[in-house]
């Protein structure tokens, strides 16, 4: 199962992955802080968690500065690894990844990791998350067909991915008691010229990118949010096996202290983080540094609540968590936040650096 997302090329660059659908299907929780990754953990012996791998669900755009930030400024190697390698999607599964131990860490869904352990028995749980809300929308123009509202979309033909797109499509209309008979659906792939050309009135995309390459191309967006429309999932969970967790839990807990860190720093720096994105990690996608720093800072509006503040980054009230579990029911998914979260993690590392909180 592809988990779904959109492509993220400099403003004007033509999708050139046909075929390739992937990213990040709905969500994850997050409830985290925003401050400064200035905070000054002990340092771990050098090297005692050894190597680790991440799978990141999309390619190495901006989507992942703070680990960027994390990795340059040495953080996961004050908290004791060796090496952490930052694996590139897209990929049909980060969640197969991971439970067939090619990595470490995956950076997925919740919706996706909830599938694998209902339909599958996996040994999965999601330990913490980094976007509170989900960045899904429904993407029309101006100057075309404007879709403002859940009414607009009667009658209108809405390019949607195939696969995970589909289904979180499907719990959108299930969770607002629309027909989708009302709507023609047309399946796409990960970039808007469907929408641009006309041959479709709206398009499934991420309030972080598509918006920004069709105003860039001199069209006004006119996006229609999910998280904002009966759908409150979340998105970039990190999830690992239960053993992980039984076995080697101070190596996850020095991780989510480096992850909490560096993204502390992105969303301060979202023009370094922008910086590192284009000329280190992702530096033959040929993207460019003001697109990347504008998506940057419109994907902070979803890593930054009052609860993240508060809280920590990557965390979940339960009011959050019972949120998530009632959107994936709306998708056809029948599980329980203990089933799938497991927090307690996150609330040693904060109980331990409490300074991380409002770094």
């Amino acid at each position: 199962m592809r988990s779904a997302r959109p492509y993220t090329p400099s403003r004007r660059d033509v999708l050139r992955l046909a075929g390739i659908g992937a990213g990040l299907g709905a969500a994850g929780l997050v409830l985290g802080a925003c401050g400064s990754g200035g905070s000054e953990p002990a340092e771990a012996a050098a090297g005692e968690f050894g190597d680790i791998a991440i799978q990141l669900s999309w390619i190495k755009n901006i989507e992942f500065g703070g680990e960027y930030m994390a990795d340059s400024r040495g953080y996961y190697t004050e908290a004791g690894f060796s090496n952490v390698e930052l694996v590139s999607g897209p990929v049909d599964s980060a969640d197969a990844l991971v439970l067939a131990g090619n990595v470490d860490i995956g950076i997925t869904a919740p919706d996706a990791t909830a599938r694998f352990i209902t339909e599958q028995g996996a040994p999965l749980k999601v330990i913490g998350s980094t976007f509170q809300r989900n960045p899904f929308c429904i993407l029309s123009l101006e100057d075309g067909t404007p879709i403002r509202t859940l009414a607009d979309l009667a009658g209108k033909r809405i390019g949607i991915q195939a696969g995970t797109n589909q289904q979180i499509f499907a719990g959108l209309l299930a969770a607002n008691d629309i027909d989708p008979s009302t709507i023609e659906q047309v399946v796409v792939q990960y970039e808007p010229a469907p929408l641009v050309e006309g041959t479709v009135d709206g398009f499934m995309a991420f309030l972080t990118n598509e918006p920004f390459l069709v105003a860039a191309d001199g069209h006004t967006p006119v996006t229609l949010s999910f998280a904002d429309n009966g759908l409150p999932l979340t998105s970039e969970v990190f999830t690992v096996l239960q053993e992980t967790i039984d076995e080697r839990r101070d190596m996850l807990k020095a991780f989510l202290k480096a992850e909490i860190r560096g993204w502390t720093d992105a969303v301060a720096e979202p023009g370094e983080s922008a910086r590192l994105a284009v000329e280190v990690y992702g530096a033959d996608l040929g993207l460019d540094i003001p697109g990347q720093t504008e998506q940057a800072i419109a994907q902070n509006d979803l890593i930054v609540t009052d609860d993240t503040r508060a809280n920590g980054l990557f965390t979940s009230t339960p009011e959050a968590l019972e949120r998530t579990i009632g959107a994936i029911g709306d998708m056809g998914i029948s599980i329980t936040a203990e089933e799938l979260f497991d927090l307690s993690l996150l609330d040693e590392v904060y109980a331990e650096n409490p300074d991380l909180v409002t770094a």
